[in-house]
């Protein structure tokens, strides 16, 4: 008998050493071979980590100092994919651990990877450290991300947009006041912007998802804060299966968030749930319109969910997640530029004050604002929040003249194709709303080449309320504010997951 089971477990440990030897070693050389047999540049693989320990280097020593205030952002925020870019070429490819990344600088192979017709082209499966952090329907795939798109869609109708104004409307008002009671008597003060913007979309996106109850809203803002710090360094290592099973600091404390988490947005579904069935709860908020729609069928009956508890539960967290860190950003970003190019402050303040003078701004007027949506546009061009995307074959594919195996991921990088000059003309660089005078369309000389919110069937779903919010709050901000580049802001553009501002946004704010 303990022959036979010590003859089991030395079998089981041989069928593991090959499969992780397979994994590590084999695959990604015949990987590797397949894609320089086709005149694909990048790294020898390096057993096991392939360029993560140099791409973790290569970022450490860019992030140790801040960069001088200029737009080209691009070897600060993502020095690997720039040292492979320039050494082998716009089209090559780095290894992510065995994995390796087929670079696409080319907006029409960008395109055709997110249309991902008939499925070819997928999101690599995620770390699982992350998928306590938000999954939803932007990690989905097949027939569960059709299902999700369809129910989810209709809560971003641009009429359900409209209903949320007053309640970014009394955030924004909220931001107003306090910077208000900060400067006090004096003239000006200086004040970090980017903490004022986590919390102010924190706010935002708890009382546009949730209504009456965003102060539960509130806590879940600052679980999922505490999260993506554990997902990123996480992030930091090579995924080894089962590994999440341990019991480390880092996966305890993981585990004891989500189920924070998961907990508050039961307790608020169950109750939403009943209220909707007694006919209690008005549609007043992104959660309170997904259960209505996931509810109800075709001819407006209640029938068995479409989605379950743990779905919405899911989708909820994406909303908080991507709803509040995009914008911030975007809202941060915006401020520094034009903080950094005053002209263009005084003409977008001008717009407003024509627009709207001192009134509260409503969404007719929000959707005439031609030279603070360029704005808003050039610095998601100069700062887009993603900087770049991800997806993996699953058969063998052909892709421009290259034919792809299964198991090779494509790196979109948005980042750099918003930076390229080649896309954008010589003054790439340079901070010019102008670009985007007559649309998207036509900003670029290469179409396609502008896509701060991916694109494609799963093109983010939030983008109208994105924006919308943003222009909601730049608008208030520019009818009570001026500001200027404080002297002690560091330009240090890096990625934490988004484009954040590593030494914070101080800037000076004046009362007008």
């Amino acid at each position: 008998m303990g022959y036979l089971l010590g003859l089991s477990a030395m079998m089981m440990l041989v069928i593991w050493t090959v499969r992780f030897l397979i994994w590590t070693w084999f695959r990604p050389k015949r990987l590797e071979q397949t894609l320089r047999a086709q005149g694909l540049k990048g790294n020898p693989y390096r057993f096991p980590s392939g360029d993560l320990k140099e791409k973790a280097r290569l970022a450490k020593e860019a992030q140790s100092k801040p960069m001088s205030p200029s737009h080209d952002i691009t070897p600060r925020v993502d020095p690997m994919l720039h040292y492979v870019m320039k050494r082998y070429g716009k089209i090559s490819f780095m290894w992510f651990g065995p994995y390796p990344r087929v670079i696409l600088m080319d907006p029409e192979l960008v395109k055709q990877v997110l249309s991902n017709k008939f499925g070819h082209f997928q999101k690599p499966k995620i770390n699982p450290s992350g998928r306590s952090l938000a999954r939803g329907v932007a990690t989905y795939e097949g027939e569960k991300w059709a299902k999700h798109r369809r129910i989810i869609n209709p809560a971003f109708h641009i009429e359900k947009l409209k209903s949320m104004l007053p309640a970014f409307l009394t955030c924004c008002d909220e931001l107003i006041d306090r910077w208000g009671n900060i400067i006090g008597s004096e003239k000006s003060c200086e004040l970090d912007v980017w903490p004022e913007f986590r919390s102010l979309t924190g706010d935002a996106i708890s009382r546009t998802a949730f209504g009456s109850s965003y102060k539960e809203g509130r806590r879940i803002f600052q679980l999922q804060q505490k999260q993506a710090e554990l997902f990123l360094e996480a992030l930091n290592h090579v995924y080894v299966p089962f590994y999440r099973y341990l019991p480390t600091k880092n996966n305890r404390l993981m585990k004891e968030t989500s189920d924070e988490v998961e907990s508050i947005l039961r307790n608020l579904i169950e109750k939403k749930q009943q209220a909707i069935i007694k006919g209690q709860l008005k549609n007043e908020d992104l959660l309170s319109s997904l259960l209505e729609l996931n509810m109800k069928d075709h001819s407006g009956g209640i029938t068995k969910n479409n989605l379950t508890i743990e779905d919405i539960i899911e989708e909820c967290k994406l909303f908080y997640f991507a709803g509040h860190e995009t914008t911030a950003i975007s809202l941060t970003w915006t401020l520094i530029v034009l903080s950094m190019h005053p002209t263009w402050q005084k003409r977008a303040r001008d717009e407003v004050i024509e627009i709207f003078g001192e009134k509260n701004p409503n969404f007719d007027g929000l959707s005439r604002l031609k030279i603070v949506t360029m704005i808003l546009y050039e610095v998601l061009r100069l700062y887009p929040a993603a900087t770049f995307l991800t997806r993996e074959t699953f058969k063998t594919m052909k892709l421009g003249k290259y034919t792809f195996p299964p198991g090779v991921q494509f790196l979109l990088p948005i980042l750099y194709m918003h930076h390229d000059s080649d896309f954008w003309g010589q003054d790439v660089n340079q901070f010019n709303p102008n670009r985007f005078s007559e649309g998207i369309s036509k900003a670029s000389r290469v179409p396609g080449a502008f896509i701060p919110f991916g694109g494609g069937p799963r093109i983010c779903l939030g983008q109208n309320f994105a924006m919308i919010e943003a222009k909601m709050c730049l608008v208030r901000i520019l009818q009570h504010f001026s500001f200027e580049i404080s002297p002690s802001y560091k330009h240090a553009p890096h990625t934490v997951l988004t484009l954040h501002p590593q030494l914070g946004a101080p800037l000076i704010i004046r009362k007008i």
